[in-house]
């Protein structure tokens, strides 16, 4: 069956920004995850001079994909292309580009083009959709990242990133078999009441996970889970509690000597208009900032010790 046509399309958006700030953002591929909503993860697979090779994870009409890019940057140019090598079905071929254009002291023009084909006639439904919709999120969400950083600051001031840390006298694989198996979380976790777990493609997880909290009331997110065995987990919160604006993270497990040392850590971004809603009347952002290092880090905890107990426990079976 035939390719689709190609269809070329531009979405376009401006901020009140410096260009080069703005390009800054662009060109930082991984760090994209805090930035824009469809993204879950990035790896730079390569680099040489001004191009590189990057594997994304990231959402498409809600379902989680994944493809390799080539990508040249332009600092000169304000000017990022970039070109699918490996695509996800249903596309067929997709390039385009980041545009940078300074229209104005302190303003910004961004314009995204892409150019693109579907598997079939059928797909490009899909893929339209996907690419208006990822678009129009991402110029969005660039615009809340550098306007609500303040002036002359970067996009990354708005974050905060912590973590927490065991040592397991047990097997790195156990301690990643017990992470990696969510669906057991609610047998396993006191603070877990239900989880609902899916996974199209070997190691990509899709998750909804109702979460007790300290009042004993509950909430619901869902994420995304890439799963790199038996090393490392990173996850993107795609319905975040009200509080958070972004919610990403990552459990890493790594052997040390006869045990393994597993870490969590976070990195939010709080959503300001919720602060007084969530906290009460005075409340600030930085109130925010220590009420939700506080609530993740204490299930961060729980999720680890749980981990350790087993881990350990698995261990003393066979001795």
């Amino acid at each position: 069956m035939a390719t689709s046509p190609t269809h070329e399309t531009e979405h376009q958006i401006t901020l009140s920004a410096d260009p080069r700030a703005v390009y800054a953002v662009l060109a930082d591929a991984t760090a994209w995850p805090a930035v824009f909503p469809p993204t879950v993860h990035v790896e730079r697979i390569e680099q040489s001079g001004g191009e590189e090779r990057i594997r994304i994870w990231a959402t498409a009409n809600g379902r989680p994909k994944t493809w390799t890019s080539r990508r040249e940057l332009d600092p000169e140019g304000l000017r990022v292309r970039f070109r699918q090598e490996v695509p996800a079905h249903p596309v067929a071929a997709m390039g385009g580009e980041w545009i940078v254009e300074p229209v104005g002291a302190g303003t910004t023009r961004v314009r995204l083009t892409h150019d693109f084909s579907a598997v079939d006639e059928d797909g490009l439904d899909f893929v339209a959709k996907a690419v208006d919709r990822n678009s129009e999120a991402e110029l969005a969400s660039l615009r809340a990242a550098l306007e609500g950083a303040g002036q002359g600051a970067g996009a990354g001031d708005r974050l905060a990133t912590f973590e927490d840390t065991v040592r397991v006298d047990g097997a790195a694989s156990d301690v990643y078999d017990f992470l990696h198996r969510a669906d057991l979380w609610p047998e396993r976790l006191r603070h877990v009441a239900r989880m609902a777990l899916e996974s199209e493609t070997p190691d990509v997880q899709l998750m909804e996970m109702d979460t007790r909290t300290a009042d004993g009331s509950t909430h619901t997110t869902a994420s995304v889970r890439v799963c790199f065995p038996e090393h490392l987990i990173v996850y993107k919160q795609l319905r975040t509690p009200k509080l958070l604006a972004v919610h990403t993270g990552r459990w890493t497990v790594r052997p040390d000597g006869d045990g393994a040392v597993v870490t969590s850590q976070h990195t939010v971004a709080i959503a300001p208009e919720a602060v007084t809603g969530v906290l009460g009347e005075g409340a600030t952002v930085t109130d925010a900032h220590a009420f939700a290092r506080e609530a993740l880090s204490r299930n961060s905890m729980t999720t680890l010790l749980a981990a350790k107990e087993y881990a350990e426990g698995r261990r003393s079976a066979t001795v």
